[in-house]
């Protein structure tokens, strides 16, 4: 499993006794690795797995929640149909009957010879051996070769269970064969380690972090901070679920990974992931072991040489909970800071934009970690190092809704009225932009005031805030303590600290859109500052 998944593929059939190493696997694991190399190629795999494993095959294969895919079931019986027939025949008998029911009430239309014998089929069409039926395939080709050859298939090796099974495709309700042979699934991967939803669930049962602590470290404050001991630099990152499975003996290792196999199982059914989808099953897996590496780093006290020692003091799903519950007191944070007055604006965060991008990301239902990446999912916490990053940004943004309420108003009114004098929707105008907007004009006129810059006006500004060469643009003396004496004027005190890294933040942002096109050729086009709100000269 270590291995690539065509290597995987390559090392199991081409071993001394591949049919027995391959009915030695379990069913999830060679699942993916036959998901993974590619259906087609992975025939022979297939074609040598035992019939109970190919039945789990396409139970994980071919449902999409409670629905049956056909197409998907028609597909594995292709793959199967190899050079041994007794083998195929084995698999295709551990297939559910209303599973074929299904294939053949979707993908067919069965006429009966004997009721109306002069039956005019629009498509395709053939008669079966003992003349009852004219089957008319309602797929075309590769789909529609498999489909012919499974009803051949069927009949020839009992021609009145075959009869018995096209009757019932023509007279048994869809929704009951769907829902039987639903339930029939839900039981078998129950068997292979998929529990029922509620028990699933309590997988992301909560916990208190700080009764996992190891002794003599700080508790709730060390979490709260992002550990008690010295944070190791992101190049010394320490694997701690690699470091838990290195100190096991090979016994305890093969324990621990039915461990990880049932858990990840849980989370799957927790997230409503199909088993057989195999980007789901990556997904949920590398999420997993996030968790777990978080949760051993914080009850390891960041030693990874207790990591063994922890996995074999406490069952994986508690430690799982542990990882999941140091990110619930983020996401708790973060919803009390959304529940302040005027920490959101009509829908959006009145916040700087990587603020506003972590908060959402952390009041998720399962908080996450916000990459500064445009466009980039939110990933899970993996370390104690990444907890402390969050909380410093939830500390900035708790600073930040300070000061914008003094800049919109302490009312959903006020605020209305602030971003109607910038012409575009607030959604799309950010509260940082705003902000800009605001420091600007406190640099041109002392008055810390959210109001777009006029055009006419940028030469101006900039002759204000930088000087230098092109090539080595710097703010100019004075230009950061006139806008800090405008904003504090109308703050309060508890405001004026968080104020001081917003305008360093901003003050850079306009120096690295406007100073070097300034500098060079002493004029600024607007359309090239698009972190500062303009307004167009007036016509006369």
């Amino acid at each position: 499993m270590q291995l690539s998944p065509r290597a995987r593929a390559d090392a199991i059939v081409g071993s001394e006794d591949a049919r027995a190493l391959v009915r030695s696997v379990p069913e999830h694991d060679l699942y993916t690795t036959i998901v993974d190399v590619g259906l087609e190629d992975a025939s022979e795999l297939v074609q040598i797995a035992s019939p109970e494993q190919f039945r789990a095959f396409v139970d994980l294969a071919s449902w999409r929640k409670d629905k049956l895919d056909p197409l998907e079931v028609l597909a594995w019986l292709r793959v199967a149909r190899g050079d041994d027939r007794q083998q195929y025949l084995a698999k295709l008998r551990r297939v559910d009957l209303e599973v074929l029911e299904l294939v053949f009430r979707a993908l067919t239309h069965l006429h009966d010879l004997e009721e109306n014998p002069d039956v005019k089929p629009e498509g395709v069409a053939f008669q079966t051996a003992e003349g009852k039926y004219l089957m008319e395939l309602r797929v075309e080709g590769s789909d529609m070769v498999t489909l012919r050859h499974l009803a051949e298939d069927l009949i020839a090796e009992s021609p009145f269970e075959a009869s018995r099974l096209f009757e019932a495709v023509r007279w048994e309700l869809p929704s009951e064969l769907e829902e039987a042979a639903y339930r029939f699934r839900t039981a078998r991967l129950a068997d292979l380690g998929f529990p029922e939803h509620d028990e699933a669930m309590k997988l992301y049962g909560r916990v208190d972090p700080k009764d996992f602590a190891p002794a003599g470290s700080a508790r709730s404050e060390s979490v709260a901070a992002g550990g008690g001991v010295a944070l190791r630099a992101p190049e010394a990152q320490v694997d701690f679920v690699e470091a838990a499975f290195r100190g096991l003996d090979s016994e305890e290792r093969e324990g621990l990974e039915q461990e990880v196999r049932y858990l990840v199982n849980c989370a799957l059914v927790a997230e409503g992931a199909e088993p057989g989808d195999a980007r789901a099953v990556r997904r949920v897996s590398e999420m997993a072991r996030d968790y777990l590496a978080l949760a051993l780093e914080h009850m390891c006290g960041a030693d990874p040489s207790q990591a063994s020692a922890c996995v074999r003091e406490h069952d994986l799903r508690r430690i799982f909970q542990v990882g999941f519950s140091l990110t619930l007191e983020l996401k708790h944070r973060a919803d009390r800071l959304a529940s302040e007055p005027m920490a959101l604006f009509e829908g959006s965060w009145l916040l700087f934009d990587g603020e506003a991008a972590a908060l959402a990301a952390l009041r998720r239902r399962r908080p996450a970690r916000a990459l500064k990446v445009e466009g980039a999912e939110p990933v899970t916490f993996r370390s104690r190092r990444e907890l402390a990053e969050a909380y410093a940004t939830l500390e900035r943004a708790e600073g930040q809704r300070e000061v914008f309420s003094e800049l919109f108003g302490s009312s959903p009114e006020d605020a209305a009225r602030t971003a109607a004098r910038f012409a575009q929707p607030f959604a799309q105008l950010g509260a940082e932009r705003v902000f800009h907007a605001a420091v600007a004009t406190a640099v041109l006129d002392a008055e810390a005031e959210a109001r777009p810059v006029p055009e006419v006006r940028l030469v101006e500004l900039c002759e204000r805030l930088f000087e230098g060469s092109p090539d080595s643009p710097r703010l100019r003396e004075g230009a950061r303590s006139r806008a800090q004496e405008a904003f504090a004027s109308r703050l309060p005190p508890k405001a004026l600290a968080p104020l001081e890294a917003m305008l360093d933040r901003s003050l850079e942002k306009l120096r690295s859109e406007m100073a070097r096109p300034f500098l060079k050729e002493r004029r600024v086009d607007p359309k090239s500052v698009p972190s500062l709100p303009t307004a167009p000269a007036p016509v006369r």
